[in-house]
């Protein structure tokens, strides 16, 4: 098969055409472009160039190449990848093909229109695989590596003869069942928003509960319709204004979507969020998408997921889709939060002891103990020095008072059921001294906004996690498991392969079945990479 997959070759240039191509190169300028400047990529541009010669590869016959055509189809339609379509010149390109498409265009015109069909499929390509933004400005702990990526060679062997574009462009995308689920869901949204009108639902004084009468329930009905929560069948079964039968399973359906307790009570947050226009939505799913092309292409081991708004935890197969799921408790929005960062799980800890951060000690503990001389006793704490012996298990002086303030002293909890970590201890070694354990305050999983923590991160069910956790080290069961939960002795297990640990931050989810879930921006990091976006291209840089 031909390199350029057309019998005729690509567009030979003169002595002239090189070298007016060449200066564009140089200058890493080209002001037919929406970006004119292509610093970033001129080196890029430079090599692919270098490697096809006196010719331009995506112009043949002084005609757009298949190829080039599909590339500006791409452009235009980078919405629905959840891209900007204006940073590839989405709304140039009609008019740069009908002037190149009469025939006649000249030299000049066919060098800017092949240079700008490279530079917008290498920063397109860019923003595919790897993303817009450095997550590093945006409060993500995440280190983008795109270092083997040979973008050039990619453009000139992949893209120039490509059969079909699109199936070339899906191969630099992440590879995760949830990303192309996540595309799908924002076409859907997509054109529900075009659909969608600006009437929002009438709010009474009180909440509207089943067996009610509500004069929004038409209005409610066509968008629970709209949203797939209510078959459009059952949206004609009740009275006009009856708030009854299938359209409080519906509205049940739509709070559970969005993380809201499902009891069918229209109440404050619920008519918030029936009220949230869908184009916040479209929103919601294109930042979602954004973060998932932060993420490695592959993992040594299946990862463990957490993802913050959602307060879920995910364990993945070898083909990234749920194993299991959990509910888990993550850092408070105020002052706590859980940091979003990667790492690798490395041990379990059975009956571990909790070191009391410093912070957490001198601001919550010590004043406690100030009330109650016998606080230790009572939750059973314990005063270590720095070598780890104990100094107390009662009351304390006020001479140890100021040495725990000033951390000479520190303050430890004894295993047991009752300790602050449970009975489980997930060790994943980083800088913010995060990581997963039980708990003993179990109440807290049926709620549904689970931010209670001071930074670390509470899993519902330690043991069913255990035992993915140890699956390849022998003997590890979960008889083994409880016993080693409920026995007298602390200890910990190193596991045979370290797993990954994504700690992620995402408000929009799409399951397997193509349901959209929407959660609240509760660390207000989406309002942060929105921010960022809105400024435009180039956004910040991805080294």
């Amino acid at each position: 098969m031909p390199v350029f997959g057309a019998a005729e070759g690509p567009q030979q240039l003169s002595s002239d055409g090189q070298a007016s191509l060449q200066t564009f190169i140089d200058s890493a300028h080209l002001s037919d472009l929406q970006y004119p400047d292509f610093q970033n990529y001129r080196a890029e541009a430079k090599e692919f160039y270098g490697t096809v010669g006196d010719r331009l590869p995506w112009v043949l016959g002084r005609q757009p190449s298949p190829q080039a055509q599909a590339l500006t189809n791409l452009f235009k339609g980078a919405e629905e990848e959840g891209l900007n379509p204006v940073d590839y010149d989405g709304p140039r390109w009609d008019g740069r093909l009908a002037t190149i498409e009469t025939g006649h265009a000249s030299e000049s015109e066919l060098v800017r229109f092949d240079l700008a069909i490279t530079i917008s499929a290498m920063r397109y390509i860019s923003d595919l695989n790897h993303g817009r933004v450095n997550p590093r400005t945006v409060r993500f702990d995440l280190e983008i590596d795109n270092a083997n990526f040979d973008l050039s060679e990619f453009v000139r062997q992949k893209l120039v003869g490509a059969e079909d574009v699109n199936a070339v462009m899906r191969t630099v995308e992440p590879p995760f069942p949830a990303y192309r689920q996540t595309v799908g869901a924002l076409k859907t949204y997509l054109k529900l928003a075009s659909e969608s009108g600006s009437e929002l639902l009438p709010v009474p004084p009180k909440p509207v509960k089943p067996g009610d009468s509500y004069t929004g329930v038409p209005q409610l009905k066509r968008l629970l319709v709209l949203l797939s929560d209510l078959a459009a069948t059952d949206a004609i079964v009740a009275p006009d204004l009856a708030y009854t039968g299938p359209l409080v399973t519906a509205v049940a359906r739509f709070q559970r979507r969005h993380g809201l307790e499902p009891n069918g009570i229209i109440g404050t947050q619920t008519f918030e969020d029936l009220n949230t226009p869908v184009s916040q939505r479209v929103l919601q799913l294109k930042l979602t998408l954004e973060r998932w092309r932060w993420l490695p292409h592959e993992f040594e081991q299946p990862p463990l997921v957490v993802n913050i708004p959602e307060f879920r935890l995910y364990a993945a197969t070898e083909e990234y889709r749920p194993a299991f799921s959990m509910n888990v408790v993550v850092g408070r929005s105020f002052k706590h939060q859980t940091p979003v960062f990667t790492t690798q799980l490395k041990s379990v800890i059975f009956r571990p002891y909790w070191n009391v951060p410093l912070d957490i000690q001198r601001d919550e503990l010590v004043p406690e103990l100030k009330k109650n001389p016998h606080y230790l006793r009572d939750h059973s704490y314990e005063v270590v020095d720095a070598q780890g012996t104990i100094v107390s298990d009662d009351s304390v002086s006020e001479d140890m008072e100021r040495q725990l303030d000033s951390g000479k002293l520190a303050i430890r909890q004894r295993p047991g059921p009752d300790n602050s970590l449970g009975l489980v201890k997930f060790d994943m070694p980083n800088s913010y001294d995060v990581y997963m354990h039980g708990t003993p305050a179990v109440h807290l999983f049926s709620r549904p906004r689970r931010d209670f923590s001071h930074g670390c991160i509470r899993v519902e069910n330690p043991v069913a996690l255990a035992a993915w956790v140890l699956r390849d080290n022998p003997g590890w069961d979960t008889d083994r498991i409880l016993g080693a939960m409920n026995g007298d002795q602390t200890f910990g297990v190193s596991l045979t392969k370290p797993i990954p640990v994504l700690i992620l931050y995402g408000t929009a989810i799409v399951a397997d079945d193509g349901e959209v879930d929407f959660f609240d921006d509760i660390y207000e990091l989406d309002a942060d990479l929105e921010k960022v976006l809105v400024k435009g291209y180039p956004y910040s840089p991805n080294e």
